[in-house]
């Protein structure tokens, strides 16, 4: 008996289909055989006992829907920040928030657009598309954003710009009074998103936040999240900061009971923790500084970073090092022919990647496979 035949499926937006989904690194999730986890600048530590026991309480309650105005988070980071509750939204991390920004600067059909720098968070092209909203790539200058590029590439066509801060996947920051002068030039109808997912990394004394300048310019809005600093990637929650007549209306555009009720009290006990936590961080910082000590003495060119990763200058041989370091059993970020993003873990995992990294320096090329003046080692691949 012959099969029916096929029927046609659905029509969806044609962008869809343009869009590249989100591919972790092979093998992360795979309990059989998990590489060392440096691909996603997650926080290496184990949650502290306290916010374990927040989701356990809250697990018990998981049959009723979450308060879907955050109410006890909310004034949580209202106590932490010095601000009134509503001058804050919260959302499924800082991505949920950063796809509401999106969606609320363009009505359908209205031709705007959206200023960002490149390479920075690999997700802003497809929440631009998602929502109709065109992409200005503004090209980094020394791995860093370039402001005053940027502010030349605003026109009245441009609804939103994003400047993430430090940038990812490079990990350098623009300074406070720079951000600042960026700010004040930007048209009071154009929003301006500071994306500071990494900012308690920062040890740069000129490149504080931009929260306080929230309270002179009305278009402002900064983002935060739980999931690096604080640990809490597997939760998603994440909170947006601006002027009180904008958070009004960025919330009405957030999904209802997006954000978990465990998730929401594992931030509060978080905040409650925030001392502890933030010790951890330093111990990051501190693994940063022996990491790209390390590299620098091995011939490799890395960027100062402010945040939880490092950046390799690869180029063209950024998806071979990514692939060498995925056979040595490591997960790293890969952006072929740009650079690789590799994540600080524990000193072990780190460790692993150090070997990893001289040994592919080492290893034969073909001569075809250097580009001019290389050797056929290519040993100054990481330098270029």
């Amino acid at each position: 008996m012959s099969s029916p035949p096929l029927r046609a499926a659905p029509p969806l937006r044609a962008v869809l289909g343009t869009l590249a989904s989100y591919q972790p690194a092979d093998g992360l999730y795979d309990s059989a055989a998990r590489p060392s986890p440096l691909s996603a600048n997650e926080s290496p530590h184990d949650p502290l006992p306290g916010i374990v026991e927040a989701i356990a309480e809250a697990g018990a309650t998981v049959n009723r829907y979450p308060d879907p105005g955050c109410g006890p988070l909310i004034r949580a980071l209202g106590r932490a920040h010095g601000i009134t509750e509503d001058r804050i939204a919260v959302g499924a991390g800082s991505l949920a928030l950063l796809q509401t920004l999106f969606q609320s600067v363009a009505d359908p059909g209205a031709g705007v657009d959206a200023v960002y720098a490149w390479p920075s968070f690999e997700v802003y092209p497809t929440l631009a598309a998602l929502a109709g909203v065109a992409s200005v790539h503004v090209p980094l200058t020394d791995d860093t954003h370039d402001l005053r590029a940027m502010a030349a590439r605003i026109t009245p066509r441009t609804r939103l710009v994003i400047v993430c801060n430090p940038n990812n996947p490079t990990g350098t920051v623009v300074g406070f009074e720079e951000l600042r002068a960026f700010v004040a030039s930007v048209p009071p109808t154009c929003l301006v998103a500071v994306d500071e997912a990494y900012h308690e990394y920062v040890r740069d004394p000129a490149a504080s936040s931009a929260l306080p300048l929230c309270a002179t310019y009305p278009n402002l809005v900064v983002l935060r999240t739980f999931s690096k600093a604080y640990g809490l990637a597997g939760l998603r929650t994440g909170y947006l900061v601006g002027d009180a007549r904008v958070v009004e209306r960025l919330r009405r555009a957030c999904l209802p009971y997006a954000v978990t009720s465990v998730a929401q009290r594992a931030a509060v006990a978080a905040l409650g923790l925030e001392d502890r936590l933030l010790r951890r961080v330093d111990d990051t910082v501190a693994e940063r500084t022996r990491v790209r000590d390390a590299l620098t003495r091995g011939g490799w060119d890395v960027p100062d970073s402010q945040a939880n990763f490092l950046w390799l200058r690869l180029g063209p041989y950024a998806a071979e090092f990514g692939a060498w370091c995925a056979e040595q059993g490591i997960a790293v970020r890969a952006f072929p022919d740009v650079g690789v993003r590799v994540s600080l873990g524990s000193t072990e995992d780190d460790d692993r990647f150090l070997a990893a990294a001289d040994a592919w320096r080492s290893v034969p090329r073909p001569a075809e496979a250097a580009g001019p003046g290389q050797t056929h080692q290519v040993r100054e691949a990481a330098q270029t």
